[in-house]
């Protein structure tokens, strides 16, 4: 069973959210609160698996809270829901490390999906704002220099590495490779392992900031 925590300052959101996850076999909802700082208390008293929060809430905003869940408790994922794909906001969240970042407008059954992802470990970027992120790394005045941790990966698992902090998906991977996609999965998770990421976006993160990928180089 997911036990989720909703954090949203509007009423009629989280009642429909509530709707949405309680259907579901797999969830159950185990708190509700309308700003960020209730949001981390509940997460500390309750200790959901996960926390769906709302970017912008008043009192402390969804990054705040998220980055304070994370310093408090690791153990808590918490996905960003948002109507904006602001470039500032999407860093910020990644910065916070949260770990999926989703719009609103997505369709029920995808933020299902994502819940599921997300509480499995796996991680979660909307495919809406992965340009926005790798746009914002490309646009870094300077390339980092190579990270020694490089070094750790085997050949292919950089390749894959590589890849997905260029945005493309496992199945676009194997493709790419001519790899079983199941394989994809393989090389990524020996990778976060070998470089202590617990997810797709810190791999998209550490792809730029270590130097693997730099940018204009295909």
């Amino acid at each position: 069973m997911i036990r989720v925590l909703l954090a949203d300052d509007e009423a009629i959101v989280r009642a429909g959210l509530r709707m949405l996850i309680s259907d579901e076999p797999d969830m159950e909802i185990v708190g509700e609160a309308a700003d960020g700082n209730a949001a981390v208390r509940l997460a500390a008293s309750l200790e959901p698996d996960l926390v769906l929060m709302d970017a912008r809430m008043p009192a402390l905003d969804g990054i705040a809270a998220a980055r304070a869940i994370a310093a408090t408790h690791p153990g808590i994922k918490v996905l960003v829901l948002t109507t904006f794909d602001e470039e500032a906001i999407v860093d910020g969240a990644l910065r916070a490390g949260v770990a999926g970042f989703l719009l609103k407008v997505s369709p029920p059954e995808q933020l299902l999906e994502a819940l599921r992802e997300v509480a499995a470990g796996r991680g979660l970027l909307d495919p809406a704002v992965v340009p926005s992120v790798i746009g914002g790394y490309l646009r870094a005045p300077s390339a980092p220099p190579r990270h020694p941790a490089l070094d750790r990966l085997t050949v292919r698992e950089a390749e894959v590495l590589a890849l997905v902090g260029r945005g493309l998906s496992n199945s676009e991977i194997a493709a790419r490779l001519y790899l079983g996609e199941t394989t994809v999965k393989t090389h990524l998770g020996r990778a976060l392992d070998k470089l202590g990421l617990r997810d797709r976006p810190q791999a998209i993160a550490f792809a730029y900031e270590s130097g693997l990928i730099r940018p204009g180089e295909e």
